[in-house]
C-alpha cells in the first residue's frame, strides 16, 4: 500500500515539471494506492490556484478534475480523517523543527494510522518527515 500525497495527484493530471516521472510511476505501480479524503479539497484548491495564476484555463481544470474523479473511483482508496488524525497532525506541526504545514501533517497522520510503508510525494518537507517516521518515499526519477 502506497500513500499518495496531493502533490503527486496534481502532477498526474496538470502539466508540471515532474508530470512525466509521476505518470511513468503510476503506469508501472501495482500497489494499492490510498490517500486521505482531504486530498479532494486540496486537489480542487490546486486547480483553482492554477486557474488564477494562468497555468491552466477553466476547461483544462475541469478535464483534470474529471480525470481525478476517475482515479478516485477506480484506483485510489480514500481514507477518512478522524479526530485522532487532527490531533496527531497538530502535534507534528507544533514541532517547529518538522517544518510541516497543516495539510501535509494531516496526510502524514493519516498515512501513519493506515500503516503504510511508502509515500508518494513531491514535497521535500513531507518526504523528510515521512523518512524520519520510517515511511519510505517513492523516488521519481
Amino acid at each position: 500500500m502506497i500513500y499518495v500525497d496531493t502533490s503527486v495527484l496534481v502532477a498526474l493530471f496538470a502539466r508540471e515539471l515532474r508530470s512525466h516521472a509521476v505518470a511513468r510511476w503510476y503506469a508501472g505501480t501495482k500497489a494499492e494506492l490510498v490517500s486521505a479524503t482531504w486530498c479532494v479539497t486540496e486537489f480542487a484548491s490546486a486547480l483553482g490556484i492554477k486557474q488564477r495564476t494562468g497555468q491552466v484555463d477553466h476547461e483544462q481544470a475541469l478535464a483534470a478534475w474529471e480525470l481525478f474523479g476517475r482515479l478516485v473511483a477506480n484506483d485510489l482508496r480514500l481514507l477518512t480523517l478522524g479526530p485522532s488524525d487532527f490531533y496527531s497532525a497538530a502535534m507534528m506541526t507544533l514541532d517547529a523543527a518538522s517544518a510541516l504545514r497543516a495539510g501535509d501533517a494531516l496526510h502524514l497522520a493519516c498515512a501513519i494510522r493506515a500503516g503504510v510503508k511508502s509515500i508518494a510525494t513531491l514535497d521535500d518537507v513531507l518526504s523528510r518527515n515521512a523518512q524520519r517516521l520510517k515511511i519510505k518515499p517513492v523516488v521519481f526519477p
